[in-house]
Parts: C-alpha cells; structure tokens; sequence
C-alpha cells in the first residue's frame, strides 16, 4: 500500500467510525476534552499500525478496545499524578515551595529541554511514569539491558546539562561541571 493509499484509508476509517468512537469514550470520560483526547490517542494507534485495523465492521470492534486500552492508561496516569500530589502535599511547605527548589527545578527543566526527544522520553518514563527497566523495554522495544544502558546515559546527558544549566558549577560529587572541555579522564595538565 502506497502513502497515498495507507492515508485514503486512514480517512475512510476516521470518517466512519469516529462519531461511534467518541460516543463510546464520552460515556466513560469525566469529560469531553479527556474524551477528546482519548479519541486522538485511539485514532493515532490505528495510523501507526494500519495494518493491525481489521476490514469492514470488525475495525469498528478493534477501536473500541484501542480505546479502552487508552482510556485505562489514561485512569493509571492520572493515578500516577494523584499519588504524586498526595505526596507532595504531604512534604514540609518549605521543602515544596522554597526559593532554591524552584531555581532548582527550573533549572533541571532547563537542561530536559537541552536533550533529545529519546532522552527525555527514557527520563520521563522513569522519572515521571516510575516505570522499571523492562517496563521501559517493553514501551521502547528494546531489550532490558538496552533500557538500563540507554537510561545510563540519558542521565549522564542530563547531569552535563545541568551543569551547564547551573554555569558549569561543581555538582555534589565533586565534579567539575565541564566535561565537554576535551581532557580525558587522566589529563592533569595545566
């Protein structure tokens, strides 16, 4: 199937079952923007595996449970995010709000932003998501040890980032923030 072809039919799926797609979620969804979103994330699946659509009525039944899927992720992240308040709410109003955690974060926001899309995506997922290696793996399609090597250095990434983030400041290990100088390891020299 051409671009052209996987695009006609793509159209031809959304035209005909959107209406019933979005109905489904609305009635399951707190809202009609979650449903909203929930039918673009349900819709996206099917453009990126086009050839997993069944014909005729049947596609109609495998976007029902694309959209189910999606709407239990949803259920879990917002889960996620309530246990994440939960747990700062429950932390000291000093430590949440003090002047040095916002420059903090700030500037840890500053340096995601410096990384790629696959760096922060790994970052995110274990960070924010607090998923396992083969969670990741499973999510990524990549072995567990790939997982945890890509991880490794995404965080590596991320420290040198920040530092430089921060001016190339030393960090709590000792280390001078300028890796990128061109030393190596065991030049000492002036």
């Amino acid at each position: 199937m051409t671009a052209a072809e996987g695009a006609d039919a793509f159209r031809q799926l959304y035209r005909q079952h959107a209406e019933v797609v979005f109905s489904y979620l609305l009635r399951r969804c707190s809202s009609q923007v979650d449903a909203q979103d929930a039918l673009a994330e349900t819709f996206l699946v099917a453009w990126r595996r086009p050839d997993q659509v069944p014909e005729g009525d049947a596609a109609r039944l495998w976007l029902y449970g694309v959209a189910r899927r999606v709407l239990a992720n949803q259920r879990r992240s917002e889960r996620r995010r309530r246990r994440l308040m939960q747990r700062l709410e429950a932390q000291p109003a000093e430590v949440v709000a003090g002047p040095d955690v916002v420059a903090g974060v700030g500037d840890i926001l500053g340096a995601l932003s410096r990384l790629s899309e696959g760096d922060r995506e790994i970052l995110q997922l274990a960070a924010w998501e607090e998923l396992s290696h083969p969670e990741i793996a499973a999510i990524l399609g990549c072995s567990e040890n790939a997982s945890a090597i890509r991880l490794h250095r995404a965080r590596a990434r991320l420290r040198r980032a920040y530092e430089k983030e921060r001016g190339g400041t030393r960090t709590p290990t000792g280390r001078n923030g300028d890796r990128d100088s061109g030393k190596g390891r065991y030049d000492h020299g002036a």
